[in-house]
């Protein structure tokens, strides 16, 4: 259990290492100049008094080489000093700080509807003996995951918000202004909760323990909720880290297109400036979310299958 545990901290360590280093080198290679956009000249540093442009760049450690700078922010970012909004002059812990609230209201609404929606659609739909609704409910998560999230988002307005007038289009007015975007957020992420949870519920209830189950004269409630979802549950487990990446990704559109002050907006505003320290904080503060997921996915599933360390075991054994 200890070289798994460490097994796994070593991986983290190296995703997050990745994510900076990516996003670094991303952001690098872009055309333009953040000092430029900060200074109001966008992509053009021509009008921009010389000897301001130098003072500025001198400031962010522009002027430095390449690897000069990503040596710096990485060993500031080790000591939890992402540094000053180019765009701003905001300290960027600040910046992530203000915008988090609303991207974690957002994104725990997101969850509860997705998990409600798609385990209840993945129940249901391997419970009914009615063929026509299980395929109809079965096709639906293909649907949900295949259309773009953002026109799922600006149909909801056009419909809910424009014609209807129930919701807000805009803004961070509260519950009534949180449901629009939560429901568009959760219908991609619900569509994968029901196509897991669905295909572990199908092989959960073909398993002799089942038919024994049933052999015994359990009713199908009982064999599907107490013997059938309790097993099933478990492989859902680890597709919790790719619900929490995949929540983050698509916060940013959503964000966008509600146009709420959150982590998902605070981002594109920060790419589109070049602003480098706001993009890697967020991009590390998103990063170290999703390893932390994982890593106590990863730690807590062995305690609930202990299978999983007794089949590394076996396979690091010698012959």
């Amino acid at each position: 259990m200890r070289r798994y545990v460490i097994r796994r901290l070593a991986q983290a360590a190296g995703v997050l290492w990745a994510a900076y280093t990516l996003s670094f080198l991303v952001l690098d290679y872009l055309p333009g100049d953040p000092v430029s956009a900060m200074a109001g000249a966008g992509m053009d540093s021509s009008s921009i008094d010389p000897a301001r442009l130098a003072e500025l760049k001198k400031q962010y450690g522009f002027d430095k080489p390449v690897l000069v700078q990503y040596v710096d922010y990485l060993s500031k970012a080790l000591h939890g000093d992402f540094g000053d909004s180019v765009s701003t002059g905001r300290p960027v812990d600040t910046v992530i700080g203000d915008a988090l609230p609303q991207t974690l209201q957002l994104t725990g609404a997101a969850l509860l509807l997705a998990a409600l929606f798609g385990g209840g659609l993945a129940l249901v739909a391997t419970y009914t003996s009615q063929r026509w609704l299980r395929q109809l409910l079965l096709s639906l998560p293909s649907l949900g995951v295949s259309i773009p999230t953002f026109w799922v988002g600006l149909m909801l307005v056009q419909l809910l918000s424009f014609r209807v007038r129930m919701f807000p289009a805009f803004g961070n007015d509260g519950l009534h202004g949180l449901i629009l975007p939560a429901v568009t957020l959760a219908i991609p992420t619900g569509a994968l909760v029901a196509q897991v949870l669905a295909k572990s519920l199908f092989t959960a209830l073909d398993e002799p323990y089942v038919q024994t189950a049933r052999a015994k004269g359990a009713g199908r409630v009982r064999i599907h909720l107490s013997h059938a979802l309790r097993n099933a549950s478990l492989p859902a487990l680890t597709v919790i880290g790719l619900l929490v990446g995949q929540l983050m990704a698509n916060a940013v559109v959503i964000e966008t297109v509600f146009a709420r002050n959150g982590l998902g907006r605070v981002t594109a505003g920060a790419v589109t400036v070049q602003d480098i320290p706001v993009v890697q904080g967020v991009v590390i503060f998103g990063a170290l979310v999703f390893v932390l997921v994982n890593l106590i996915v990863d730690l807590v599933y062995p305690l609930l299958d202990p299978r999983i360390v007794v089949a590394a075991t076996v396979r690091r054994s010698p012959a």
